[in-house]
């Protein structure tokens, strides 16, 4: 008798359920991208702040965001890897050296990318955009007093 994904069971602390509930208890794509605009959209907020600490938090949740959605949603791999080495990984880069008009530029190019990306997985409609106002309203921004702020 051969194992089936329903009678695999794994016993949480309030429910046993198979592989396939908790499959299904995924957040969907859309949740996922929601949460890599809020990330990635935190981060710009952070660097025109001037803390780049903030800003490098929210990169790294940003592509450790997408980097689960290659795992979960195995038809974008492609894609998702290669934004994360050629966008995201030199994006990262620049706000490691603090190098502002190089993080705005590698900024744009990412975003442009994803809009590019949006078009080529059926979904023109959406068109992301830096928000005018932070997502976190209540995150202190500015500056974290150390040395090699923005340049």
């Amino acid at each position: 008798m051969s194992e089936t994904p329903q009678s695999r069971r794994i016993q949480t602390r309030h429910a046993e359920l198979d592989v396939v509930e908790v499959a299904e208890a995924l957040p969907g794509t859309g949740e996922i991208m929601r949460s890599v605009g809020h990330c990635f959209a935190m981060s710009w907020h952070a660097v025109q702040g001037g803390n780049w600490d903030l800003s490098a938090y929210y990169l790294r949740r940003t592509r450790g965001l997408l980097r689960g959605l290659v795992v979960t949603r195995p038809k974008y791999a492609a894609q998702l890897t290669e934004f994360d080495a050629r966008f995201l990984e030199p994006l990262y880069a620049s706000v490691l050296q603090r190098h502002l008009r190089q993080y705005e530029a590698r900024f744009a190019e990412a975003s442009d990318q994803a809009n590019r990306y949006h078009v080529d997985t059926g979904h023109p409609y959406i068109r992301w955009s830096v928000p005018p106002d932070p997502p976190d309203q209540g995150l202190d921004l500015s500056s974290d007093g150390r040395a090699g702020g923005r340049t």
